[in-house]
């Protein structure tokens, strides 16, 4: 099999279902194609087409509350405390926008119901969707794409004799739509969005279909373009609103969709569609061609894609896992572009007026998840939508700190839409505070990545406003004179000691306020800013609370040792701290590590979509690849039985799309970081390669993974053994790599044997001290070591490259 070939999703049916469509995107248009011979849908987004308008969802009730919900919280009321939180800090108006279908082309083909040679494909490699299929002796293609270079949707429809293609082409909405005609050739459509829990629509969206033939004939009836005895058809999808930031929605949508659509006009003008195809994918592979993923090689990449997704838990395929991981990768070229909005619930695609959690920005992990494997999969300038995000928030943040509680700096509870709420939303999960420190830890990890210190003077207010808002936010714990958060709670889960989830002092939290702090406090000295507050900062960061190790040897998921060996709850927040965060480490806090080995056994494996993936990065971490795989196995199951239901357990719909259940796109991000942590890390003072590689994948080759300090690893290894391996170095530095075997010999620069696990002298790998943890359990647990590794320091030169092996 070809590498192109080993890119493509590929199907001998058309789709029944939207979870069978095709996904396409560049980043602001989304389109899921059918592909169906007689009425074809391809369903569309606009990525700022959401419900309402700008606004903030603040309850100023909150202020007033504080003290008495901390007081309940302290006695032990927590019923009572979680009761006044869900009036008083949760909004009693909206709770965010739902993001919304832009509609649906339909094509329409008389005589196309009986077929034959059927085919569907979805290739990565180049963002392209065709479908292909015969009737009679005539064979039909269709080809689709979300032009990255032209900002339209591309539809190209060709028979393979002249003067049989007969089709209508028309344009719909579930909502109420006016249509009218642009010329001769272009019909419009225009929307507007809905309203919702008490937020006037004030999002318009204008479609325009524009249809120009080779050969045949042309004419518009009842709002549908109609097109008879044309050899070929090219149509164009331009939209656009009226959106311009999440407070100004000032533009005119229709001028604006009109201009995308003649400048499409001209570009594709004189025959250029192969040229303007040949423009989309090479700015596509731009980004996807920096990474490339050999796992083996098997006799079932030849089968369909949902055959071989259905099988895959019974048998060895390891080019799907390579596909998995680059589909994982292509979602994030496709949903999220530098200057549009971040990729939300689910990605850019979204059939529904009202999807589920209405397709926003969940902060307490799966906004954060979505970004997982921008910066190690080599898509840093896909970060930019997050990050500008965050960097919003910052701004509507400071209205909830100040309004709510009486604070400076900026904060967010744990969910957002495209207006930058930032008040509490879903009534009892409302009170969570912590998502700033959170969304800041990109900010810092993109640092680490890259060395930018332009990029990271530009951030940095948005990190120290955050540290701002938990100088007056936090408050001394009763007993240990600790500063904790409260009100907070461990997301979604209740202990059940309580019964209710509203806690103060939750690991979660003082985790992310101990990577929030050591950050700000690390990119101040880079900077040389605010030396005055580095001190007071230190000392709030020397009185979070430490991790604690339970009775039950788990890691403690709160202040109190309340964990219940037999919750398999699906969120594992405490376990943050083992990633994407990179404070428990089996060389600098094995007890923690052992302690959340632990919690990860007695939580279990079978869980929702997004969950299991972010296991498969959590056993990764935890060295052991074998178990990273089982997950992988339990996410790449069927999604849909054979009947066409749901399977509530989650797993993989036809399309690859990641079940929660339903679709969230979280899952699939999570997925693909998580094959990059199985196969090389750089988070515990050195770059670890290979550090948990399954059994299932003894040889392979993988190329263009980043690590921090710019190092990018390319490596082929066989029989479990590195045989060949090249670092570029972007930045400079000292290279300190961490084997479980001897690497390949060098002849051009020297490597240094490292003993013991003295300081990296790399800035990038310098790592901020935690607390020593608590013990409330006199157990004794078994403890990985590392002692046997293999430890190398390299100097290198920003631009050079340090190979190993037979590629030197």
């Amino acid at each position: 099999m070809s590498a192109n070939q080993s890119h493509k999703l590929w199907y001998a049916q058309p789709a029944a279902v939207w979870e069978e469509a095709l996904p396409l995107g560049n980043g602001r248009l989304g389109a899921m194609v059918y592909g169906n011979p007689a009425n074809d849908t391809i369903q569309l987004n606009e990525n700022t087409f959401w419900a309402g308008g700008p606004h903030n969802n603040l309850n100023p009730a909150a202020l007033e509350s504080l003290p008495e919900i901390r007081r309940l919280i302290a006695t032990g009321d927590y019923p009572a405390a979680e009761a006044l939180a869900a009036k008083t800090i949760t909004s009693q108006g909206a709770h965010g926008m739902p993001y919304q279908t832009a509609g649906n082309l339909q094509l329409e083909f008389p005589g196309h119901s009986q077929y034959q040679q059927y085919y569907r494909e979805l290739d990565i490699g180049s963002a392209l969707v065709t479908t292909r299929y015969q009737v009679q002796d005539v064979v039909f293609t269709r080809e689709v794409f979300s032009s990255f270079v032209d900002q339209v949707i591309v539809v190209k429809l060709s028979a393979s004799k002249a003067g049989q293609l007969n089709f209508s082409a028309h344009l719909s909405h579930p909502s109420q739509s006016a249509f009218s005609q642009e010329d001769a050739n272009t019909l419009a459509m225009q929307v507007q969005s809905k309203d919702h829990e008490g937020i006037k629509g004030q999002v318009k969206l204008a479609s325009l279909l524009n249809v120009n033939l080779s050969g045949g004939s042309l004419i518009q009836r009842a709002n549908r373009i109609q097109v008879s005895n044309a050899d070929s058809a090219l149509i164009l999808i331009s939209m656009a609103t009226n959106f311009v930031k999440y407070n100004d929605i000032s533009a005119n949508a229709l001028e604006r969709s009109r201009e995308y659509l003649a400048q499409a006009k001209r570009n594709f003008e004189n025959n250029q569609y192969t040229s303007r195809k040949t423009a989309h994918s090479d700015f596509y592979k731009q980004y996807f061609d920096r990474v490339s993923l050999d796992l083996g090689k098997s006799e079932f990449a030849q089968e369909a894609t949902d055959q071989r997704i259905h099988l895959f838990a019974s048998r060895h395929d390891p080019e799907l896992v390579s596909l998995y991981f680059q589909f994982g990768r292509y979602l994030l070229i496709s949903s999220s572009q530098p200057g549009g909005q971040p990729a939300n619930l689910q990605g850019l695609w979204n059939h529904r007026q009202d999807p589920p959690w209405d397709s926003k920005y969940t902060l307490n992990i799966n906004a954060e998840m979505n970004y997982w494997p921008a910066e190690v999969t080599n898509l840093s300038e896909l970060h930019e939508p997050l990050i500008r995000m965050t960097k919003e928030l910052a701004i509507t943040g400071q209205e909830s700190a100040k309004a709510m509680y009486g604070a400076r700096g900026w904060m967010a509870h744990h969910n957002t839409d495209i207006w930058r709420i930032t008040g509490g939303v879903d009534h009892t999960w409302g009170s969570w505070p912590t998502s700033n420190a959170w969304l800041s830890q990109h900010l810092w990890e993109k640092y680490l990545y890259t060395g930018d210190k332009k990029y990271l003077a530009d951030v940095y207010p948005v990190m120290k406003s955050a540290v701002t808002f938990f100088e007056d936010f936090l408050i001394e714990s009763p007993n240990k004179k600790w500063l904790i958060v409260s009100p907070s709670m461990s997301p979604e889960n209740a202990p059940k000691a309580t019964g209710t989830k509203i806690a103060a002092g939750v690991t979660m939290d003082n985790q992310l306020l101990f990577d929030l702090f050591s950050n700000t406090i690390a990119a101040a000295k880079i900077l040389g800013e605010d030396k005055k507050h580095i001190s007071v900062w230190e000392k709030t960061l020397s009185r979070l609370p430490p991790m604690q190790i339970g009775k039950y040897h788990q890691l403690q998921e709160w202040l109190e040792d309340w964990d219940d060996p037999q919750d398999k709850h699906r969120h594992v927040s405490h376990l943050y701290g083992l990633y994407p965060s990179n404070q428990i480490s089996p060389i600098r806090s094995p007890e923690l590590f052992s302690a959340a080995r632990v919690s990860m056994e007695q939580r279990g494996d079978p869980s929702t979509g997004w969950s299991m993936n972010w296991k498969i990065n959590l056993w990764a971490r935890l060295l052991d690849g074998d178990r990273a795989f089982k997950l992988m196995r339990d996410q790449i199951k069927p999604a849909l039985t054979l009947d066409g239901s749901v399977n509530e357990s989650g797993g993989t719909y036809p399309n690859m799309f990641d079940a929660h259940p339903p679709f969230q796109i979280d899952g699939n991000f999570g997925f693909t970081s998580g094959i990059a942590e199985m196969l090389a890390q750089s988070y515990d003072g050195a770059v670890h390669l290979l550090p948990a590689l399954p059994q299932a994948w003894p040889e392979g080759e993988v190329k263009g993974l980043v690590m921090r300090g710019g190092f990018v690893v390319d490596m082929r290894w066989a029989e479990g053994q590195i045989r060949e391996l090249k670092i570029h170095s972007r930045l400079g530095g000292n290279l300190r790599l961490r084997t479980h075997s001897l690497l390949p010999a060098v002849n051009n620069f020297k490597v240094k044997k490292i003993t013991g696990n003295g300081k990296n002298p790399n800035p990038y790998y310098q790592q901020a001290q935690i607390k020593k943890p608590l013990k409330n359990t006199t157990k004794a647990m078994p403890q990985l070591s590392l002692a046997n590794a293999y430890l190398v320091d390299v100097t290198t030169e920003a631009g050079h490259d340090y190979v190993w092996g037979a590629s030197q």
